[in-house]
């Protein structure tokens, strides 16, 4: 057998130690507060553990979600609740397949697919205009009432994307908070109570404030060098589901360059990070400031999952790591970890802004940064204006799809 000379250089790497420490510590964290919160509390006051929420039935109008591991199990688990479920991914082949898998065991399950690439601006606007020509060409109502933002990858290497993106960066928060918006007013439109469910990561815990910045949060942040001799895998999947800033950056024949010399790599925060900190904005923008509003917004935590998310890794250290986890007792087959989701996804109204973990309906408390809202309004302001631009740098290329604000 030869040497895995890949896994080799990544074990003597900074950022596989820091994802299989940190990380693991992370899980451990959240795994203790949902076990102990009860006992802490008798014996601290000031501890308070997070309610539980039973699952209510939504109506049998469409729902949402791009489909993977998780996906494909959350769709399985809709479609057998009768709900009429709405596939969206990248992959024609595995879209087909997972109807194929729901059909052979419920016949009469309504089920669609649409093809819709999160880590392209062009594609998640025309997926928005279809799903609208869909629901007026199926004679259906004109509104979404639960959309799951589940797409996430962990790449090893920086690619940027044709929007000047890092690619692991608009696929996990940029591209989820483009679409949502992007349906918003199809689930406003419900005539019943709807629901944004965006799925997080544990590792949000050890992501610190001080790594932010105001000076650093703009569209340069969410972007890397090429130039970089090692990319931060870790910490940028889990720093950014971190985001990092590459200051004084310029584009040039569609590459990242640096513009005079690189300054610093400022850390700021992670992918689930931004991932809370945009799902509590919108649940106040939606749910806390706006009576009128009938759309919630839960944050869910799958744990870890047994699902091919580490396929860019060596093999060697993937087998490693899933033998470790499993011997821990905290490995999940999708099945299982799709609980919390789906939790989420049929909690009741009131369940608006909790952080759903560990299934049986249960909530937890995520990082105190997560709640930061200060933070939140600066990155919802930022990522606002991203999504604006990239509207008009849409409809400015000829695309057909329209403004939707």
């Amino acid at each position: 057998m030869g040497v895995d000379r890949e896994a080799i250089k990544m074990v003597f790497s900074m950022e596989f130690w820091r994802m299989a420490i940190l990380w693991t510590l992370s899980l451990l964290y959240s795994h203790f507060h949902l076990l102990f919160a009860k006992p802490l509390s008798a014996l601290f006051p000031s501890f308070q553990p997070s309610p539980s929420y039973p699952r209510c039935h939504l109506s049998t109008d469409p729902d949402s979600k791009a489909t993977s591991g998780l996906g494909k199990a959350a769709a399985k688990a809709l479609a057998r609740e009768g709900y009429h479920v709405v596939l969206a991914g990248r992959c024609p082949d595995k879209l087909n397949k997972t109807i194929e898998e729901i059909k052979q065991k419920q016949e009469d399950a309504h089920v669609d697919a649409f093809e819709v690439d999160l880590s392209s601006i062009h594609s998640v606007m025309n997926f928005g205009s279809s799903i609208k020509q869909w629901l007026s060409d199926s004679n259906l109502h004109p509104s979404i009432q639960l959309l799951i933002n589940n797409a996430g990858i962990l790449a090893k290497s920086c690619r940027i994307t044709a929007d000047r993106f890092d690619q692991m960066m608009q696929t996990n928060y940029i591209g989820a908070f483009f679409l949502t918006n992007i349906l918003l007013p199809l689930l406003k439109s419900s005539p019943v109570p709807s629901r944004v469910v965006n799925v997080t990561s544990f590792t949000h815990r050890f992501a610190s404030c001080e790594d932010f910045s105001v000076e650093t949060l703009g569209k340069e942040n969410l972007s890397c060098s090429s130039t970089l001799k090692g990319y931060p895998f870790a910490s940028t999947y889990g720093y950014s589901k971190r985001m990092y800033a590459l200051r004084k950056l310029r584009v040039e024949t569609n590459l990242l360059v640096l513009s005079n010399y690189l300054l610093s790599i400022v850390f700021l925060f992670s992918i689930p990070v931004c991932l809370l900190l945009f799902s509590y904005e919108l649940h106040r923008q939606l749910y806390v400031n706006n009576t009128s509003s009938a759309v919630s917004v839960m944050p869910a935590d799958p744990g870890i999952v047994k699902t091919d998310i580490m396929r860019e890794l060596p093999p060697t250290l993937s087998r490693l790591a899933f033998t470790v986890l499993r011997f821990l007792h905290l490995l999940q087959w999708p099945e299982i970890g799709v609980r919390p989701i789906i939790d989420a996804a049929l909690a009741p109204p009131d369940a608006s802004g909790k952080y759903f973990f560990g299934g049986q309906g249960r909530t937890i408390e995520s990082s105190s940064l997560s709640y930061n809202t200060k933070l939140a309004e600066e990155l919802w302001s930022v990522s606002s204006t991203l999504f604006r631009e990239a509207q008009f740098s849409v409809v400015g290329s000829g695309s057909k799809s329209s403004l939707i604000y």
